[in-house]
């Protein structure tokens, strides 16, 4: 199937998020979008899918314009789509979530459930998702959940399948399993659009490169073309991929995790005999593949859940079983991992959004009720120090991009002073000048002496924002490290998949070793023999007029 966009135009009011953009996208071929966040793609592919109906400009599909009055028309014309933020039924099974819509049945009309959780065992089977088609989609991790929703779009056949920020609750692991997918359907003909702010992701995978700026196409660029040079272009400026920091100058360990233990609702340990200290003035990163207790680490640590052993402390205060408002009060800032489900209420202005955990103290509430210009006042001064892109401070925060919605949460919880901050997955889905914007943020409250601790499942984050580093496996801290330029990727890698520090050490150093011994014997081995030098020179300049000829 060849798509085409000719002129696409959307507004919201006097926001034009789309405007006149020309595309077109080839069979059988990964063509990348990139931009920042607010820069119109996301618009422009749910005007593609049929969630949104264009201004002006036309869909064209094989040469013929087509008009998609909602999804099931993009469907039925061989587009799918999977979404930034689930679409999924959370009190679902997954095979109940895969069929939605197109429900396989049996005689009498019923669902066919055993058919539907076939079809999610053989596409889970065959791209290596191991996905429970029997499983409550509720009950499981973020990542997990993500893997649905492409499985719900391969189930559909799509001629043209869109990416909007696939891999954005992936871990390397999985990333590079999604790349694998996607080179299989480019070569079964399939149509991708990957919508991602990871450049090395597209390097790696995209056929082209289209870069959208302020709703409009700005530029084209060949795979391979550099990180930075893709970055500017998105941005429209120069921008730094490193993290500008200074050397820590930790000071007392004024939070401290002592034999921390938290479990399931089977009794079985996902946080297990945890034990750390965070001093004034460092980050100590939480790294680890998801899933292997971070997530309830950082709710503990915020009162969402009650440990079942051990002990929080923070400047001497237990932590440990109070409620989430007196751990806000006690000068926690908290950045949680899903913005959309914990960090933000999307009914509720921006504006209300930014005094969540003030909104009934002063001067933000005065004899017990919210002060509406307080609260606007704050909002404009958050937004022009953020730099959120807002239309209106007024409009429901559900109508920001993803990282501007980032912003929101960060904004509300940096700007007070914090005795601790605790951000998990702090640039989840966000473009590279979002990344280098809350990177600098984190790092100036670090320099302001507040102990500061990030999880992150993005190795390249976590080495570049982290003065230690602890990992994370089944529940337990199996090693510390220091960050920085000390840190070994390698060893960060097996301690990931659950090998302890030491015999980490001790594996990558034989790794290396072995490579520096075969690129040895490589380099010592005779270059093979010219077959031109070694033939009569005659012969030679037989053989070159040959050649030219």
């Amino acid at each position: 199937m060849r798509l085409e966009l000719r002129g696409i135009t959307k507004r919201f009011g006097p926001l034009v998020a789309n405007d006149g953009i020309d595309l077109t996208f080839e069979p059988g071929e990964i063509h990348a979008l990139l931009g920042e966040n607010g820069a119109g793609k996301s618009t422009l592919m749910n005007v593609l899918y049929g969630l949104y109906q264009p201004d002006a400009g036309q869909v064209v599909v094989d040469g013929a314009p087509r008009v998609f009055a909602g999804p099931g028309d993009a469907m039925s014309a061989g587009i799918g789509m999977v979404h930034q933020h689930f679409m999924l039924v959370p009190v679902f099974t997954v095979a109940e979530n895969v069929v939605l819509g197109h429900e396989p049945t049996r005689r009498g009309g019923l669902i066919d459930l055993g058919e539907a959780r076939r079809k999610v065992r053989e596409i889970s089977d065959r791209f290596g998702f191991h996905v429970d088609p029997d499983a409550r989609v509720e009950d499981l991790p973020v990542g997990v959940q993500q893997r649905v929703e492409i499985i719900k779009a391969l189930s559909r056949d799509a001629e043209v399948l869109i990416l909007d920020e696939p891999t954005a609750v992936l871990t390397p692991q999985e990333t590079d399993e999604l790349i694998g997918i996607m080179r299989q359907l480019k070569d079964a003909g399939t149509s991708i659009v990957f919508i991602t702010h990871k450049l090395r992701e597209v390097r790696a995978v995209a056929d082209r490169i289209s870069v959208i700026r302020r709703g409009k196409v700005v530029g084209t660029a060949d795979p391979s073309a550099s990180e930075v040079e893709l970055a500017s272009l998105m941005v429209g400026r120069s921008v730094s991929l490193a993290v500008d920091k200074a050397p820590a100058t930790p000071g007392d360990p004024t939070f401290q995790v002592r034999n921390l233990t938290v479990l399931d609702a089977t009794a079985a340990p996902v946080v297990d005999d945890v034990s750390f200290d965070v001093h004034r003035g460092e980050i100590l990163a939480i790294a680890g593949v998801q899933g292997n207790g971070q997530t309830e680490l950082t709710e503990t640590i915020l009162g969402l859940r009650a440990p079942t052993a051990g002990t929080l402390t923070l400047d001497g205060t237990e932590l440990g079983g109070r409620t989430v408002s007196e751990v806000l009060r006690a000068g926690v800032g908290f950045v949680p991992e899903d913005r959309s489900t914990d960090g933000l209420v999307s009914s509720f202005s921006i504006a209300e959004n930014l005094v969540l955990d003030l909104y009934d103290t002063e001067p933000y509430a005065r004899r017990g009720s919210m002060s509406p210009t307080t609260v606007a006042q704050n909002a404009e001064r958050r937004v022009a120090e953020f730099d959120i892109r807002v239309t209106s401070t007024t409009d429901p925060v559900s109508t920001l991009s993803g990282g501007n919605q980032q912003k929101v949460v960060l904004a509300r919880e940096m700007s007070r002073p914090l005795r601790l901050l605790v951000a998990s997955q702090p640039t989840r889905g966000l473009d590279v000048g979002s990344i280098e914007f809350v990177h600098k943020r984190i790092v100036a409250e670090r320099d302001n002496g507040t102990p500061v601790v990030i999880v992150s499942t993005e190795l390249d984050e976590v080495l570049a924002l982290a003065d230690r580093i602890a990992v994370m496996y089944r529940g337990a801290v199996i090693g510390v490290v220091e960050g920085g330029g000390a840190a070994d990727r390698d060893v960060l890698g097996l301690m990931m998949a659950g090998i302890p520090l030491e015999q980490a050490r001790a594996q990558a150093a034989e790794h290396r070793t072995a490579l520096a011994t075969l690129d040895a014997e490589i380099e010592a081995e005779p270059a093979p023999a010219d077959p031109v030098a070694a033939t009569d020179p005659q012969d030679a300049a037989t053989t070159h007029e040959e050649d030219q000829a």
